[in-house]
């Protein structure tokens, strides 16, 4: 399904049978992936019971809340048909730039605090169904100039035009976004870091980063770690020394899945 900013669908369902599920998996993915990147996360939920709710937002929702807005009253209005009958566990999965791109907005309306927003009843059974949030590479402090470098970067695949154009396209385009809209990307930036606070009760929380993270940089993710803690937040991190901003990487594919498979057996 389409809305304003992205896509989301369900991934297997259909093949595990709604009465079988255990729990839902909701994965904001990274920017350009697709079901093929996420196949080894969905085997894995798949293969504990878990059912995955997959939503991917466009480059641009990066920098137009209402587009994530949009798509994030969409990814609700399907928890809640599929908890209002036998409510289930649920669990928020963000890799990299996808808790800009959506989830910070899910959880804005989870607690009632989205602009424009006319009543929280309605999304109260899934806010109770939440009990935990995972974190690969991610959370970024997201500004133009960032939105531009996950735009660029090696791991992103440049399928239909030449580097140097691509290149020359983003840049001018974060350009023009700086100009038009630098004091609504700082009120954006603030709004965002709070809203992920604020969501400290919709805990335990599952954080995976690298040191040599060139999009996502350990000096970040730690503070977002210990704020979380100071506030009472239960935490596990998970630290690589060297590990690049590819989230699929083989390399580091193992450590993820076992983390993975660890905090979803004890819910």
């Amino acid at each position: 399904m389409w809305g304003d900013g992205g896509r989301f669908y369900w991934a297997r369902l259909e093949r595990m049978g709604r009465k079988n599920v255990e729990g839902v998996v909701v994965v904001f993915a990274w920017i350009s992936s697709d079901e093929r990147h996420l196949k080894p996360y969905i085997d894995l939920y798949w293969s504990l019971g878990w059912s995955c709710l997959i939503c991917h937002s466009d480059f641009l929702t990066l920098f137009f809340p209402e587009n994530a807005t949009s798509l994030a009253y969409g990814i609700l209005n399907e928890l809640v048909e599929e908890v209002k009958n036998r409510p289930l566990p649920i669990v928020l999965v963000a890799f990299s730039g996808g808790s800009k791109g959506c989830m910070y907005k899910v959880l804005q309306l989870l607690e009632g605090k989205c602009d424009g927003q006319l009543s929280l009843d309605e999304y109260q059974l899934v806010r109770d169904c939440i009990c935990g949030q995972v974190y690969d590479s991610s959370p970024v402090d997201f500004t133009s100039g960032v939105g531009t470098q996950f735009f660029l970067h090696p791991t992103i695949p440049k399928m239909f035009h030449p580097p140097r154009v691509v290149s020359w396209m983003a840049k001018s385009l974060a350009s023009a976004l700086d100009t038009l809209f630098l004091g609504r990307f700082e009120a954006q930036r603030a709004e965002y870091w709070q809203t992920l606070y604020s969501s400290v009760s919709m805990g335990p929380f599952l954080i995976l980063y690298s040191e040599d993270d060139d999009l996502a940089p350990y000096q970040i993710i730690s503070r977002f770690a210990q704020h979380l803690q100071e506030l009472g937040g239960n935490i596990k991190l998970v630290k690589w020394n060297n590990s690049c901003h590819h989230i699929s990487s083989i390399t580091k594919l193992s450590t993820r899945m076992l983390c993975l498979r660890c905090l979803l057996e004890q819910l």
